[in-house]
Formats: structure tokens, C-alpha cells, sequence
């Protein structure tokens, strides 16, 4: 059996805790803030409740294999089957046209593009299909295997050649779309997670192929309904959870972790999962010294009462600035609830920036949570965009699974494969592989 102690009780965080108790581990998770769930974790205000971060996910075969080999199905937690959802996202372009982009089918996708404009479909497919080996080889040497970016050779010369490739997003993007709109599209998701697609690598889009191929997907209820059965997993699996409780660095002795640090003295360790940004632990500091947190939009959530448009999942404004707008979360009756993120040049007020493009909701405003970027990286101790892309070297940059100090891992948006629901959840799974079960 090995003491671990998981620092940040986030999605990562927990899934890590999870796991490693379920392999016979005694693990202990520290969070610095009162509640666990980061981004994960509801707003409330006035009766209307919103989801404070991501709103559904990809991959679902991720958070199955989480609740799987911790306990009961996913399902079975939920009484009930995640919901697919029909329209992934609603484009809306400058020149007034608009796309819907449907999850989980080539042919929807392709018919959809077609109503751009003739051809646009099979360019578009083109695009996402060129995205299927790199998928598949991401999935076997990267996703779902603990790779170190340390290593100057991976086990795959394939993968070394596809992580070391110069070309960019911006640049794939260029050279695949004559028509902008269909670029705006496929970049999206990678400018929405606060990245210049100039310093994105091209392997990066490999998003639409998962868009297309698995479909988005949300739980009933909303995502924030995660971080709730996770704590009660973690009841389950009997790990011991501090909230309120900072993790100020590590203790290290000959090149090993033996301990945290808090304000209430040190905690012994024999492994340490970080589940947060390692800027904030001063040991871990130096080795992430190259790279920057990619930071969260402006947010707001609004809180709506009388007749409202009727919007799918997510409405993509294609402006300057760029809006998101996402309808969900509960509310009073007669009352709707909304989230509208910002990014760009906010020179106004967001809810008269939405009604430039005849979506005014301005009378109809109840109640309104305004989050800065800077706000929301403190409320969750963290950014969950994760590490800002800066060129391809940045793969090599950000540490995880592996780190240079022995019994020290790192999973969560911050370390490999990355930001996002499935990718973080994945995260765990990597720890868990390295750490392995306990001997009995």
C-alpha cells in the first residue's frame, strides 16, 4: 500500500483519488477552496442555477471507464443514460449565414456544410477524415499510454514525428478551407480554450474527428451533477478529503517526495499527484517555468424571466468580440438561464454586445454573475483551459503523467493529454497506471 495525497479536488483530482483507492491505495485529497468540483461545481443566485465550466462532454467512453473500475456504472449512478445531444453547436457568421454542426454523423456534417455553399461538404469531410490516423495514434502512444515528455525518443517514432511537426492549425486550416466560415468552425473549439491557433499545432484538430465520429454528449441534470457522485464515490472508496486546506509545496528529500506542505504542517507521503497548475507548488515551479495557463473567457451568467429565443446547446457568434452563448441550467419557473462567454475586445458591456446580433435580453434580466478571466482563475484556484499553447515545443514543456521528482505525478487540464472533460478524466487514468495497484 502507498500514502498518496492528491492536491486539488477538481475533476483530475478526484478521478486520481478515485482510482488509486480502488487499487488498494490509502489516499488522502487536499483542496484549497471549501467545496470539491473546480469548474465543475454550480452557481447559484436568486433561485437560478448554472454550470459554472464545461456543459457537456466528448468521449464518453472516458468518464464510463472512470466509474467502472471505481465502483458502480456511470449509468447506474445516474438512473439513467447520458444524453447525446443532437446539435454539437450553432455557427453564426458575419455575412448573416449560419451552420448547425451535429455530433456523431459524417453524412449530417457533410449536408449541413453543403448549405454554405456547393462543395463545402466534401471539403469538409476531407478535413475531418485526414484527422482518423492521427486520432488513432494519438489514442494508442498518447491518450491512453503514460508518455514522458522528458523522453528524447518515444516507444513511437510516429508519434515523435506528429508531436515535432512545424505546421500549425492556422496553417492546416488555411491550406484545407478556400471558404472562412468552415475554418471559423473547425478552429473554434481551440480559440474557445484561449489559443492563438498561429501557435496551435495542426495534430490539435484532431477535435473535429471526435466530434464527428463520438458526439457530444451531457449529463442529465447538468455537468455539475459529476463533482456530486464523484464526492460520493470518493466517500465510497474511503478517501480521506480536507477541504479548505492549501497545499503550499512539496517536501522533498534525496530527489523524492516524503510530504506536503500546508499551513497546518506537513503531511507524509510516499506519492503526491498534483491535480492543479504546478506554478502554484514552488518545487514543481521551475520545470514549467517555459510555459503560461491558457486563461478562461469572460463570463456571465444571466438569469432570464419571460420569452426569451429559443437557442440549441451552444450559439457560436463569429464577431469581434467572439460570444458564446449557452442556455441551460435551472431556473424559477417562468425564468430561463443562460451563460454568455466573451473573448476578444470587450469594449462594451457583453449583454449589449449579444444584442448587436438581434439577441436582446436585455428587459429580461433578472439577476447576473459577471466573472473576469482573472476572477474565475481565483475562484477555482486554477485555469481549466490549461496550459496556453506557444508552438509545438509546448507539448514537451507541460509535465504529466511524469514529472523530474520521483513519486510526484501530475494529472488535471495542466498536464498530459490535457484540458477538457475527457482529457482530464484520462489524466487520472494515466496516474493510476504508473502508480499501479498495491501490493497485498
Amino acid at each position: 500500500m502507498v500514502r498518496v495525497i492528491v492536491v486539488g479536488g477538481g475533476l483530475g483530482g478526484m478521478a486520481a483519488a478515485a482510482r488509486l483507492a480502488k487499487q488498494g491505495h490509502e489516499v488522502a485529497l487536499l483542496e484549497a477552496g471549501g467545496r470539491l468540483g473546480g469548474a465543475l461545481a454550480p452557481v447559484h443566485q436568486d433561485g437560478y442555477t448554472w454550470d459554472a465550466g464545461p456543459t457537456s462532454t466528448l468521449l464518453p467512453a472516458a468518464l464510463r471507464d472512470l466509474f467502472r473500475k471505481t465502483g458502480r456504472p456511470l449509468e447506474a449512478e445516474l438512473r439513467g443514460e447520458l444524453e447525446p445531444l443532437e446539435v454539437l453547436r450553432e455557427h453564426r457568421f458575419a455575412d448573416r449565414t449560419s451552420v448547425r454542426l451535429t455530433g456523431g454523423s459524417r453524412a449530417a456534417q457533410m449536408a449541413a456544410m453543403e448549405e454554405l455553399g456547393p462543395g463545402l461538404g466534401r471539403r469538409w469531410a476531407e478535413h475531418v477524415d485526414s484527422y482518423g490516423e492521427t486520432w488513432d495514434l494519438l489514442r494508442r502512444h498518447y491518450v491512453e499510454a503514460p508518455w514522458d515528455p522528458r523522453a528524447k525518443v518515444s516507444t513511437s517514432k510516429e508519434l515523435d514525428a506528429l508531436l515535432g511537426s512545424r505546421e500549425t492549425l492556422h496553417k492546416r486550416l488555411r491550406r484545407d478551407f478556400r471558404d472562412e466560415r468552415l475554418a471559423l468552425v473547425a478552429g473554434h473549439p481551440a480559440v474557445a480554450e484561449g489559443h492563438d491557433l498561429r501557435n496551435v499545432p495542426s495534430w490539435v484538430g484532431v477535435r473535429a474527428y471526435l466530434e464527428q465520429t463520438f458526439g457530444g454528449w451531457r449529463l442529465p441534470g447538468g455537468m455539475a451533477r459529476l463533482a456530486d457522485l464523484l464526492t460520493a464515490r470518493l466517500a465510497t472508496r474511503k478517501v480521506s478529503v480536507r477541504t479548505s486546506t492549501p497545499v503550499t509545496d512539496l517536501v522533498v528529500r534525496g530527489g523524492r517526495v516524503v510530504a506536503v506542505r500546508t499551513p497546518e504542517g506537513e503531511a507524509d507521503a510516499d506519492a503526491v499527484v498534483v491535480a492543479v497548475d504546478p506554478r502554484r507548488i514552488p518545487v514543481l515551479a521551475p520545470h514549467v517555468a517555459r510555459t503560461m495557463p491558457a486563461l478562461p473567457p469572460v463570463i456571465t451568467h444571466l438569469g432570464l424571466s419571460g420569452d426569451v429565443p429559443a437557442l440549441t446547446h451552444e450559439v457560436v457568434l463569429h464577431a469581434e468580440p467572439l460570444i458564446v452563448v449557452r442556455p441551460g441550467g435551472s431556473a424559477p419557473e417562468g425564468g430561463t438561464a443562460w451563460t454568455l462567454h466573451g473573448r476578444g475586445r470587450l469594449a462594451e458591456d457583453i449583454v449589449d454586445a449579444l444584442a448587436r446580433h438581434r439577441i436582446d435580453v436585455r428587459e429580461n434580466i433578472v439577476t447576473r454573475v459577471d466573472l473576469s478571466p482573472r476572477q474565475a482563475v481565483e475562484q477555482w484556484h486554477g485555469s481549466p483551459m490549461g496550459v496556453l499553447w506557444q508552438g509545438r515545443g509546448t507539448v514537451r514543456r507541460r509535465l504529466g503523467p511524469h514529472t523530474p521528482i520521483a513519486g510526484v505525478y501530475v494529472a488535471g487540464a495542466h498536464g498530459a493529454p490535457g484540458a477538457g472533460v475527457p482529457f482530464v478524466t484520462q489524466s487520472a487514468a494515466l496516474v493510476a497506471q504508473l502508480i499501479g495497484t498495491a501490493a497485498r
